[in-house]
């Protein structure tokens, strides 16, 4: 009976030790305080359980005294190098809020002291840097993950289901719009307007800010595929403003039996981020987060419905960076590497497009 007892409170202790260590938050540091969308994160993470930040690093040092006065950072774990805070504080992840173009700089230092990476949309300003980051993970074995609002919405998840389970029929149309007024009509911050109106440091203008949406979306309902040619048309609707770089950009992609649209504006009346679906015998329209239109081939009229919710931890970047790194959950395919390569080819090639006057085939393989 002892032994009984023993081995009893000897399982309840080890049960409790490995909840306690798989509830443990996660390390992190912050690469860059250039990204206007940090801010967003400082504010939703200050109180979150899913990570603790141990390191901020930043070469601005008026940035980051602003950043350390606003949210009451230590100054000991305040760097300007990536390298001096990833010797120092150790984090298991890096959050990266640089310029686009610095992103393969980072997963190179990232990389080479095994710490994983998610960084905000899109991946790179090029395939060049796209695979380099991608050849960089692979052999240091981490992840590199792309963070995009777009990933957390109900709406789009139940887009998906309705395609994949068969409600639609094969898809042959998806058009996607995303964008707002200007980053300058919004208001975001000095230093992210700098780098966003930079062709060498965004990869463009609207056309990699906002078509990365798109390209992401219709790379995922394609399970992966890739188009076979992107064309694509750009311009300066308010060169006074955007002098060096497009705010209006349309991508149209082909595949062997579908087409899609990819609408990317610093040009919109208000804010947007919608889909719309369309397969052989109906189609899904999303409307903003959480709702979403549906009619199909039988259908007398529309249906309006809210979509279910999404189950953690894909829900949100934090659970979901966590349970990744932590508990060796799976990948989404909106966020992972290999779909953001696919992503920045898209990309790169509506650039040349745009530039050239024409459609760009790509290759088979790449």
């Amino acid at each position: 009976m002892l032994k009984l007892v023993f081995l009893l409170s000897s399982l309840l202790i080890i049960t409790a030790a490995f909840a306690q260590g798989s509830a443990a938050p996660l390390r992190v540091g912050i690469v860059g305080l250039v990204h206007g969308h940090v801010y967003g994160f400082l504010d939703q993470s200050r109180h979150s359980s899913e990570i603790e930040i141990v390191g901020i690093a930043e070469p601005d040092r008026k940035l980051l005294t602003e950043a350390a006065a606003k949210y009451g950072f230590d100054q000991g774990i305040l760097f300007t190098t990536i390298e001096d805070m990833l010797t120092k504080v150790h984090p298991q992840a890096v959050l990266v809020y640089t310029n686009t173009y610095d992103h393969r700089r980072v997963v190179d230092v990232c990389a080479r002291h095994g710490v994983h990476v998610i960084m905000e949309k899109p991946l790179a300003v090029s395939l060049e840097d796209a695979l380099a980051i991608q050849k960089a993970a692979r052999t240091a074995k981490i992840h590199v993950l792309v963070n995009y609002e777009t990933s957390w919405y109900g709406s789009n998840h139940a887009a998906y289901d309705l395609v994949h389970n068969g409600s639609l029929g094969e898809i042959r149309k998806v058009v996607v719009h995303d964008g707002h007024k200007g980053p300058k009509e919004i208001g975001v911050q000095p230093e992210f307007l700098a780098w966003l109106t930079d062709p060498k440091l965004n990869g463009a203008g609207a056309l990699f800010d906002f078509g990365c949406y798109g390209a992401d979306l219709m790379t995922w309902l394609m399970e992966g595929e890739r188009p076979q040619t992107v064309t694509a048309v750009t311009q300066q609707i308010k060169p006074q403003i955007y002098s060096r770089v497009d705010d209006e950009a349309t991508i149209v992609l082909t595949y062997p039996k579908a087409q899609a649209i990819i609408q990317a504006s610093w040009n919109w009346p208000f804010d947007r981020k919608d889909m719309e679906v369309y397969g052989q015998t109906g189609y899904v329209i999303t409307v903003k987060r959480d709702d979403i239109r549906l009619r199909r081939a039988d259908d007398k009229q529309e249906e309006q419905l809210t979509a279910k919710p999404i189950a953690p931890p894909y829900d949100d970047e934090l659970s979901y960076l966590r349970a990744v790194i932590l508990d060796g959950a799976k990948e989404d395919p909106l966020s992972s590497l290999d779909t953001n390569v696919t992503v920045t080819e898209i990309l790169d090639a509506a650039r040349r497009a745009a530039s050239e006057g024409r459609t760009i085939h790509l290759p088979e393989h790449r």
